[in-house]
């Protein structure tokens, strides 16, 4: 699984503004950094209020809850304790979301890969050697039990069986983070918007002359500092779509690529040809996990996830074919590039 690093790196063609001051005609824009990456949010709201305000308190408040680099998160928190923690409504929900992927990916997404994921040095540690026993006794590790207990006076419990277990929400928490942001636009009466948080993307309505948000999914790179380039565009409207991969984060060792996307059954950096995921779905957490669990099972293990699963229907992937550029596109998302000939 990923520690997370999303990849649409989102060309949200935003060919919307011409001056430095919002008209009613052009959508506000709102830039800032949250979850060590950026966010960018494009609206239209004939009151023309900013919400940068409420925006970075949102992200704040999330980080305080979800976030592996804040030291006082509630995550953090868990994965230092030996046993159980109260925590928040928020936690909880990201923990039973999580949970539920897992079950229905068959395990290829797993929130408790941490373990491995720190060992990696994906996280803020060094990277260790790992001999095969080490990887063997860390997905054990992993895969051992975390359970949430509700007391009678309401007071969420989260419990380990193993004192060393722990919890990486890397991999769902950015779409989580854009729903919230969404959820908030629609509470204050916004209807079209655009949300971007670190390529996490969700949209409502359209631009103000009735054309579709744009997004990119961007071409895999062959070198983490290789400029972006667009591969597809497609149309985005009352949904979300995130791009997972492996071609941005990622250690060498001996020539060899090591990706940070881990199989939490072998315990090893996914290995196949896949370089990248991109899902559609209502929601962002759920596409963005759903994004993962595809690297995690390969394009074509991942075809078969999905003609098993028919409720998930626009997936996108890319991968090498000897060097070569391929694709790969549900019949739903085909249609969606399609439109934009």
């Amino acid at each position: 699984m990923k520690t997370h690093f999303s990849l649409l790196a989102v060309s949200t063609f935003m060919l919307l503004w011409a001056s430095c001051r919002p008209t009613v005609s052009e959508p506000i824009r709102l830039t800032g950094n949250a979850q060590g990456t950026y966010y960018s949010i494009s609206y239209y709201d004939h009151q023309m209020r900013d919400f940068t305000p409420q925006v970075d308190s949102l992200l704040h408040a999330f980080d305080l809850t979800a976030s592996l680099w804040v030291d006082s998160s509630e995550i953090c928190r868990f994965n230092d304790a030996t046993d159980s923690l109260v925590v928040s409504d928020m936690f909880a929900d990201l923990f039973q979301k999580s949970m539920a992927i897992s079950r229905e990916t068959d395990g290829c997404f797993d929130c408790r890969i941490a373990p491995l994921v720190k060992a990696y040095g994906f996280a803020r540690t060094n990277r260790r050697d790992l001999s095969q026993s080490a990887i063997d006794s860390l997905v054990a590790l992993c895969h051992s039990r975390v359970w949430l207990d509700t007391l009678p006076n309401g007071i969420i419990v989260i419990h380990k069986e193993n004192a060393g277990a722990m919890l990486d929400f890397n991999a769902i928490a950015q779409g989580y983070s854009v729903d919230l942001l969404c959820e908030m636009f629609g509470r204050r009466g916004v209807e079209h918007y655009l949300v971007d948080v670190g390529g996490e993307v969700r949209g409502k309505g359209h631009k103000n002359d009735g054309t579709l948000w744009k997004v990119g999914i961007e071409r895999p790179a062959l070198s983490k500092n290789d400029s972006r380039i667009v591969e597809v565009a497609i149309p985005l409207s009352d949904e979300s779509v995130v791009t997972s991969g492996s071609y941005r984060k990622y250690y060498e060792k001996n020539g060899v690529r090591f990706s940070h996307t881990i199989n939490p059954f072998t315990g090893l950096p996914v290995a196949h040809t896949t370089l990248s995921t991109s899902v559609i779905d209502k929601e962002a957490w759920r596409a963005d996990a759903l994004a993962t669990a595809f690297m995690v099972m390969g394009y074509k293990d991942a075809q078969d996830w999905i003609r098993r699963n028919p409720h998930v229907k626009e997936a996108f992937f890319i991968y090498d074919d000897n060097g070569e550029y391929r694709h790969y596109a549900t019949p739903d998302f085909q249609k969606r590039i399609d439109s934009m000939q």
